[in-house]
């Protein structure tokens, strides 16, 4: 014998008979995919809550921890807490992204996903130097409802090219940084969103866990579009999802447990959307911050406007 006895031959399947399954035996158009079998999926209780816990906590949280905590712990020249907020969320909500991506029951594009991925992490990092100093010139008076040039702490500026500066920063912060930090970020929820589908009847309920998490998830949507003025993006994918809900019905294939809960923020974010800007609808001041057709004041703009002037008057009594 010379060297080690050669393998026998997997046997050929006769003519006319069923290929068997599996890695061995990929068929005419490769391995059999996952999404020809659907499978079950029950509510993911866990990611969803650990996403809108971290959501609320190191977004929503972090411009307030930035202003409620002692300058002497994070002084001006240094990152404040709300950026070590952003850094713990640009690391975590990704993360969570893909283990949402690996409980799919179907098999999703993943070069699309991790590109998404990629793009979200940059974006988000783009955002995050962007807000930090935006954020911290709100304690020279920075007045967020005005834009760069009104502010009176930027408009005599000395030489007038500092003023361009700022403009490029804000640039940075509220178009380039939440375009490549949102678009991935519901590009990826709508890819998990299409593998949300079952063709049993019994699975498209929600259970309490997911109805008690519905609330506090559509009101975080909706601090993000608003704050993030993606109502553009949030809407088209809105729309992307009521479209391909219609086409798969038609398939006779209804929405998981999953699904349901997405869908059902996504409306009721729409609805609170609705809610803020029939409330400030008449607001002469926003209305000149915000002059375009689509008329969604953030909320920060409104904090700046409103509450602290409330809270100047009650320190002046």
């Amino acid at each position: 014998m010379q060297g080690a006895a050669r393998r026998r031959p997997f046997p050929a399947a006769a003519p006319g008979s069923p290929q068997p399954a599996g890695p061995l035996y990929p068929g005419r158009h490769g391995a059999v995919k996952s999404e020809d079998t659907f499978k079950t999926s029950p509510f993911h209780f866990d990611l969803w809550f650990y996403f809108t816990l971290q959501n609320w906590v190191l977004d929503f949280g972090r411009p307030i921890a930035m202003i409620i905590l002692p300058l002497e712990w994070f002084p001006l020249n240094k990152p404040s807490a709300g950026d070590y907020f952003h850094m713990a969320y640009n690391v975590i909500t990704p993360f969570l992204l893909l283990k949402l991506i690996e409980r799919s029951p179907k098999t999703l594009p993943r070069s699309m996903v991790y590109v998404s991925i990629i793009m979200f992490v940059m974006g988000a990092s783009i955002h995050l130097v962007g807000d930090s100093v935006n954020h911290r010139l709100i304690f020279s008076g920075y007045q967020h409802h005005l834009s760069v040039r009104e502010n009176p702490i930027i408009k005599n500026l000395k030489p007038e090219t500092l003023i361009d500066s700022f403009e490029l920063l804000y640039y940075y912060d509220e178009y380039l940084g939440h375009s490549m930090w949102y678009i991935p970020f519901f590009l990826i929820l709508f890819i998990y969103f299409t593998g949300c589908f079952t063709p049993v009847e019994e699975e498209s309920r929600m259970p309490v866990a997911a109805l008690l998490l519905m609330g506090p998830s559509s009101l975080y949507y909706w601090y993000l579009v608003t704050e993030g003025q993606i109502f553009i993006l949030y809407i088209f994918t809105f729309f992307a999802m009521m479209a391909l809900v219609m086409h798969q019905k038609r398939k006779g294939l209804v929405l998981d447990s999953n699904g349901l809960f997405l869908f059902y923020s996504f409306i009721i974010t729409l609805l609170l959307i609705a809610v803020w800007v029939v409330w400030l609808w008449n607001d002469k001041i926003l209305r000149k911050k915000y002059p375009g057709v689509i008329y969604i004041p953030e909320p920060w703009a409104f904090y700046t406007l409103h509450m602290n002037n409330l809270h100047a008057a009650k320190e002046s009594l």
